[in-house]
């Protein structure tokens, strides 16, 4: 069991990173969530050609697009 010292920190099972490839310098995203704390390590290039699907539409200006975006009021959120 992991324990919380005085500075927040806490020590990560050396099995548990070898086993995530985790090593010394490693950085993370950090999200807490319905009281649950979630690490996700960065990996470098994760998202290159994530979005290599997409095409653009040299129809529309840069100058339109952003028009476009700030006109554009969503609904209300609904309970």
């Amino acid at each position: 069991m992991a324990t919380l010292s005085s500075k927040r920190q806490i020590t990560l099972p050396k099995e548990l990173c070898d086993q995530a490839g985790i090593y010394p310098g490693a950085r993370f995203r950090v999200f807490c969530h319905n009281g649950h704390i979630t690490l996700v390590k960065q990996t470098d290039n994760a998202s290159i050609g994530v979005l290599r699907h997409l095409q653009a539409n040299l129809d529309v200006s840069e100058h339109a697009s952003r028009d476009q975006a700030i006109a554009f009021e969503p609904q209300a959120a609904r309970p």
